[in-house]
């Protein structure tokens, strides 16, 4: 995934023209019926699932060798080389106080993002799937939430009986700085 290809937002206006009946799409026009939307790539951690705007996500991968980095913070997994470039790995389950992953190596996946003018790989589970939200279906995040959790969580989208953290990749390494 580039960052050229990603969509970030909608903004709901209609062009003024309608598909002719029987052409594609002319069953429904989301852009009137949904506001902005916002897409994101969504990933898995401890069986939750997260979504991060598309336009904040540069690439993902399969988890490569990672060098540990002496006296990094806890968060820190190491440096790993994806093409050439030396990319802090940031384990995410560290990050939101989660136990450690069942899957090891090269089982996980990583999502490469930039931050602050340097490339970070964000370990997570597993990587889901791209999904287009309506800005307006976000809910505040409940009281109960854990503070980590809290720190990181733009808010909650409700998605077929299962709940979705929106986050950003600021908002998940705003300790680096």
């Amino acid at each position: 995934m580039s960052n050229s290809t990603a969509v970030s937002k909608s903004n709901g206006q209609t062009s003024g023209s309608r598909p002719a009946a029987g052409s594609i799409g002319a069953a429904r026009d989301v852009s009137v019926d949904r506001g902005p939307t916002t897409q994101f790539v969504t990933m898995t951690l401890a069986d939750q699932l997260f979504g991060i705007p598309t336009e904040e996500v540069q690439d993902v991968h399969r988890l490569q060798s990672i060098t540990p980095i002496p006296l990094a913070p806890p968060e820190i997994a190491g440096a790993l080389n994806i093409r050439g470039k030396i990319v802090t790995a940031v384990d995410l389950r560290r990050r939101l106080g989660l136990p450690t992953a069942e899957k090891k190596g090269k089982d996980l996946m990583s999502i490469v993002a930039e931050y602050n003018d340097h490339l970070y790989s964000l370990l997570i589970d597993e990587i889901g799937e791209v999904m287009s939200l309506p800005d307006r279906d976000v809910q505040k995040n409940a009281s109960t939430m854990d503070v980590r959790w809290r720190e990181i969580s733009e808010g909650i989208y409700r998605l077929d009986g299962r709940l979705m953290v929106r986050t950003s990749v600021a908002k998940l390494l705003n300790f680096m700085h």
